[in-house]
């Protein structure tokens, strides 16, 4: 017959033993929500498993909400019921469902990462579509994978590159240790200025986004630097031969300059006198550049080839010729030869778009008019001939007034 002390140890294991399947049972089995009608079910597509189990832990930003119930196969992939709990954040509809592990020895679970922290959120109507999951890759495919690659790499290539790297690194430990305090002497000093380092973050964001949309130029300029220098390639030796006749070419114009180089001084001087003259005149210069080719193409098309013969056909008042502008001046008969003074004012005043023949030099292409010579104005020479008394003219008028003096 059992004592009263062995039936009160009796009843208390049994208690502790019917409270620890109760514990066990509810947060590791799932027991619970056969008893209590809380929370709700959300359903989530799945082109595969991705090793999911019944009874998986369901997590939301990291902490449990729920446990994986039914899985069941359709026809396009697999559909996997989730419990969440009654007491469970909100989670939005906009989340992504994420098959991963737990460990290297492959726990799998259901990580739920919202994608905004706004409604609608998820209740037990909700589908969360293939669209939106993503599942760890098959270990198997893993590795295989890293098989292959292992077995890709050359040995005696891989060997090069550990003895060249132990050559590398050899006696370099204080270099590195320098390296290391000054990697964490640079995080805590970007910690400490945390805003700044944000926004040189944020700022280098922008400029990465500006070269993603000039990367079409980039590459225009890349496929451009390619062709240069495989066309400096193609050149090589031209390339080495310029570069070997340079000095001597060099030396050579060296000597050139210094046996002349008081006629240079003044040629040049005389050089930019001329260019003045010219700048004053560009106008005029295209102008005559622009008709001289028309002039020498109609020589060439009045003279016969075959006959050396040349061609003149005179034609009058085709157009007629330009008439306004000349109203004030008063005729005169051939046999009158009494002095009069002459009309000054008489000129072609039509536009230059008139069918008749414009003429007139009001109608020429107007430059700039250079400063009038003034003697001994000139600018001083340069090299051993810029002597007090020997200056060089800055325009060909005073030029002219040297020569006469």
């Amino acid at each position: 017959m059992l004592t009263r002390v062995v039936r009160l140890q009796v009843v208390a294991f049994v208690v502790i033993a019917l409270a620890a399947v109760a514990f066990v049972g509810a947060n590791y089995a799932g027991l619970d929500r056969l008893f209590s009608g809380g929370g709700y079910t959300v359903r989530l597509q799945l082109d595969e498993g991705g090793g999911v189990f019944t009874n998986s832990e369901v997590t939301y930003r990291g902490v449990a909400v729920g446990r994986v119930g039914e899985l069941r196969l359709t026809d396009d992939g697999m559909e996997a019921d989730l419990h969440i709990n009654d007491d469970a954040e909100p989670i939005p509809v906009d989340s992504r469902a994420v098959v991963a592990n737990r460990s290297a020895i492959g726990e799998q679970y259901v990580d739920l990462r919202p994608r905004t922290d706004d409604g609608p959120f998820l209740d037990g109507d909700s589908v969360i579509p293939k669209s939106a999951t993503a599942v760890p890759p098959p270990v198997t495919d893993l590795l295989s994978n890293m098989s292959e690659f292992s077995a890709s790499v050359p040995t005696d290539s891989l060997r090069t590159v550990v003895d060249e790297l132990y050559t590398a690194m050899r006696d370099t430990g204080p270099h590195l240790q320098v390296l290391l305090d000054s990697s964490i002497d640079f995080a805590e000093t970007a910690a400490d200025h945390l805003p700044q380092t944000v926004t040189l973050i944020d700022d280098g964001a922008t400029v990465l986004r500006t070269q993603l949309d000039s990367s079409t130029q980039w590459r225009s300029f890349s496929r451009n630097a390619k062709l240069f220098a495989t066309e400096l390639a193609n050149a090589d030796g031209d390339l080495r031969e310029l570069i070997g006749a340079a000095p001597q070419a060099a030396t050579q114009l060296s000597e050139l300059l210094s046996d002349n180089n008081p006629g240079l001084s003044v040629l040049a001087a005389n050089l930019l006198t001329t260019a003045e003259i010219f700048d004053a005149r560009v106008a005029g210069m295209e102008q005559l550049f622009v008709m001289t080719p028309k002039a020498v193409a109609a020589t060439s098309t009045a003279i016969n080839p075959e006959t050396d013969s040349m061609s003149l056909i005179l034609r009058f008042f085709e157009p007629d010729p330009c008439v306004a502008g000349y109203e004030a001046t008063v005729y005169r008969q051939g046999e009158d030869v009494r002095p009069r003074p002459m009309n000054t004012n008489a000129r072609c005043t039509l536009g230059p778009g008139d069918d008749s023949v414009v003429r007139g030099s009001q109608h020429a292409p107007k430059g700039g008019v250079p400063d009038p010579a003034v003697p001994g104005g000139g600018a001083r020479l340069p090299g051993p001939l810029g002597a007090p008394d020997l200056t060089v003219s800055a325009n060909l008028e005073e030029l002219l007034w040297l020569t006469t003096k």
